[in-house]
């Protein structure tokens, strides 16, 4: 994998869009929400992001792989957190929206990392005869 790219990628730009958001988003929120839902949020919003880079860095693709679903788990998770917060009436209801929107294409992007990254993981086995570690 190529670590100086990380920067590059579509999925790591939204990630840290979605930061911004989820930051910007939070700060709003009631000081006795701090250790809750607003730490929970940034954590997983900053998570997304430090998957794909450290992913990026990682020495095979399978290792890549496995980045890009943690990633994506911490995607769901925002989604989740953004959820909760718009139902108990947390925030900003139109930058909860706005947060949701970049946590969904933020998702579907990571997702298609990971179909591309298991087709080629497939092609390359097929044509190195073994798996690719």
């Amino acid at each position: 994998m190529s670590e100086a790219r990380f920067r590059d990628s579509i999925a790591w730009k939204k990630a840290m869009e979605l930061t911004r958001a989820v930051y910007e988003l939070t700060s709003e929120f009631p000081r006795q929400e701090m250790f809750g839902l607003t730490n929970q949020l940034r954590r997983a919003s900053v998570s997304i992001a430090s998957n794909l880079a450290e992913g990026q860095g990682r020495l095979t693709v399978r290792e890549f792989l496995h980045f890009l679903g943690l990633a994506r788990g911490s995607a769901l998770e925002v989604l989740t957190q953004l959820e909760i917060a718009s139902m108990i009436g947390l925030g900003n209801p139109a930058q909860v929206q706005s947060a949701q929107g970049i946590a969904e294409e933020a998702r579907r992007i990571i997702n298609a990392a990971i179909v591309t990254t298991r087709a080629k993981m497939r092609s390359d086995q097929l044509h190195n005869g073994a798996p690719n570690s």
